[in-house]
C-alpha cells in the first residue's frame, strides 16, 4: 500500500518532556502533603494518560493503592501545575523540526495520550504545530492508545484508510496501538522506554535518532519500504 499518513507520538518521540512532567507531579504531591518521588520513577509512569500517571505516582508516594477520588483530585492539581510548567525544561529532540519538514510528502498527525490542550500548546511553542494535519490527545476520543480507535478515526477524518498509515513512537503503547490498527510501526530508541521495550513489543523498525526518519521522504509517492529491519 502507498503510505500517505504518518502518526507520531509526542512525549519521548517529538519532545523530551520528562523533567517538566516529573516536576509537575512532585509539585502536585507536595500540595497534597504527600512524599515526593524520584524523577526516574515518574518517567516510568508516563505514556498512558494523565489519570494513570497520577494513579501510579500516588501509589509510589503513598505505598498503597489510592482511591479513585484521590486520583481525580490529584489530576486537577496536576493540570494547574503542568499548565504553568510544561515549557520550563521540555525540549524538541534533535532534528525534529528539520525532519518533519523533509517529510512534506506525507500527511502527519500527532496521536498522544497527553491531553490535547497541553499537546497543542507544546507543539505551538516549538513552532511545529503547522507540520501536522491533526492532533489527537488522550481526551479526543473515548479510547486511548493502545486502542487503535484514535489512529483509525484520525485517518478517517483526513480521508485516508488506515492501511496507508505508519505509527511512530517510543513505547510499547505506541507499537501496540499500531499493531492493533494493523499497520507498520517504527520505534524510537532514544525516547523514554528504550530498545528492549520496543523490541519486545514487536516494532517493525527501530531508529536511534529522529532524523533517520527523513529517509522516508524518498517513498512519499510509492510503497513504503522500511530502510532497515530489527
Amino acid at each position: 500500500m502507498k503510505t500517505k499518513l504518518l502518526f507520531f507520538d509526542l512525549d519521548g518521540t517529538l519532545v523530551d518532556s520528562r523533567d517538566d512532567l516529573a516536576d509537575s507531579v512532585n509539585l502536585t504531591l507536595a500540595d497534597m502533603g504527600f512524599p515526593l518521588i524520584a524523577t526516574e520513577s515518574v518517567c516510568g509512569f508516563i505514556g498512558e494518560g494523565v489519570f494513570n500517571l497520577l494513579l501510579r505516582s500516588l501509589r509510589a508516594s503513598l505505598q498503597r493503592e489510592p482511591v479513585a477520588e484521590l486520583v481525580e483530585r490529584a489530576v486537577d492539581v496536576f493540570r494547574k501545575h503542568y499548565d504553568r510548567n510544561c515549557l520550563n525544561k521540555t525540549t524538541l529532540y534533535e532534528g525534529v523540526a528539520e525532519t518533519l519538514a523533509a517529510l512534506g510528502g506525507f500527511k502527519k498527525a500527532v496521536i498522544t495520550n497527553k491531553p490535547r490542550d497541553f499537546s497543542v500548546k507544546i507543539l505551538e511553542a516549538f513552532g511545529i504545530a503547522g507540520q501536522f494535519d491533526a492532533v489527537a490527545g488522550g481526551d479526543t476520543f473515548p479510547h486511548r492508545k493502545p486502542d487503535p480507535a484514535p489512529l483509525v478515526e484520525t485517518a478517517r477524518s483526513l480521508g485516508i484508510v488506515i492501511d496507508e498509515c505508519v505509527m511512530i513512537g517510543d513505547s510499547r503503547v505506541d507499537i501496540e496501538a499500531g499493531k492493533n490498527a494493523g499497520i507498520k510501526t517504527i520505534g524510537c530508541v532514544y525516547g523514554f522506554r528504550g530498545r528492549e521495550e520496543l523490541v519486545a513489543a514487536g516494532a517493525d523498525l527501530l531508529v536511534e535518532r529522529f532524523r533517520e526518519l527523513s529517509s522516508l521522504r524518498e517513498v512519499a509517492s510509492g510503497t513504503l519500504t522500511l530502510p532497515s529491519g530489527l
